[in-house]
């Protein structure tokens, strides 16, 4: 998917990293944009959203139709080996995607240290006001699924939670995003206007995104806060849930040699395959630490990516 993952230091600028049933009672953003309304009565929502909705449902049949957005995981015409696994990962968690430049985050690959979360994960979900009940529970459904699945991926503690969240998914409608700078200033205090920026005045090319603070500047991540429209039609909706919370747990950068791979701009994946999971695991590997430049964790990821790969025979 076209998503922005933002890797956040709160010094002068928040830096980018980087796109089942439940009885619980919804989470509603208690703001001027989505502060909660009358259960019969759904807000009603600006053209914009409508015309956005149409425009990402052409999009997503235009996509399948050329056979992209793929949620077979990968298989026979998609191999790899260690080495493309090493490669693959190198780039993605050990680049970033954005740098600030000019008090704004443009695209630009740059060499970085590696990133994850030390203390638990505890998610999230928020929705905006104008977000049908249908959608709130399909996400949050599928959001149980993906929160297992990352737990078994990574080994580390990932969970849902309904309050003092440190990793919040805000899926709204556009005019609810334009509003959501009082929800990121009060996440996140010290958060740079670029950053703020680039959640508000997100474009039509980005699908979603996500920012992850490292606030001491020592590879461990504290918080991240996941951005995705609600005007997406169901598989991209789900796309962006996929690789914005990945991104967010430090995979933070694509690569277009990563295949099969979400972390990869050409849309063929829609869903985090095996591969991805692997990256995973290979991220949250105790041999690696928070704050390792790429040359100190080379030799490390090639050895991790030759046991998972052809189990340490090499």
């Amino acid at each position: 998917m076209r998503c922005t993952g933002l890797i956040a230091s709160v010094l002068a600028m928040i830096g980018m990293t980087g796109c089942n049933t439940l009885a619980r009672q919804d989470t509603v953003m208690p703001t001027a944009a989505t502060r909660a309304a009358p259960q019969a009565v759904m807000p009603v929502r600006p053209r914009i959203s409508h015309e956005l909705e149409d425009y990402y449902s052409k999009v997503q049949a235009k996509l399948l139709a050329q056979g992209l957005l793929r949620v077979d995981g990968g298989g026979p015409d998609t191999p790899f080996t260690a080495d493309m696994l090493a490669r693959n990962f190198m780039r993605i968690a050990l680049f970033e995607e954005f740098t600030a430049m000019g008090g704004s985050m443009v695209a630009k690959q740059t060499p970085s240290t590696l990133h994850r979360w030390k203390d638990p994960v505890r998610v999230q979900v928020e929705f905006g006001n104008t977000v049908p009940r249908d959608k709130r529970l399909t996400d949050r459904t599928r959001l149980t699924r993906l929160v297992d699945r990352l737990h078994s991926a990574t080994g580390h503690p990932i969970r849902e939670v309904q309050d003092r969240a440190n990793f919040h998914i805000f899926v709204v409608n556009e005019q609810e995003r334009q509003a959501l700078a009082p929800q990121l200033r009060k996440i996140i205090p010290n958060i740079s206007e670029a950053a703020v920026k680039a959640v508000t005045r997100m474009p039509r090319s980005n699908y979603c995104l996500v920012l992850a603070l490292d606030p001491h500047q020592t590879g461990d991540y504290t918080k991240a806060i996941a951005v995705i429209r609600a005007e997406h039609p169901d598989l991209m909706r789900l796309s962006c849930l996929h690789e914005e919370v990945a991104q967010g747990l430090g995979l933070s950068n694509d690569s277009p040699l990563a295949r099969p791979s979400v972390f990869n701009d050409d849309e063929e994946f829609g869903l985090l395959t095996y591969h991805d999971e692997l990256l995973l695991r290979m991220l949250y590997d105790p041999r690696l630490t928070p704050g390792m430049t790429p040359a100190q964790a080379g030799p490390i990821v090639h050895m991790i990516a030759e046991e998972l790969v052809n189990g340490g025979t090499g």
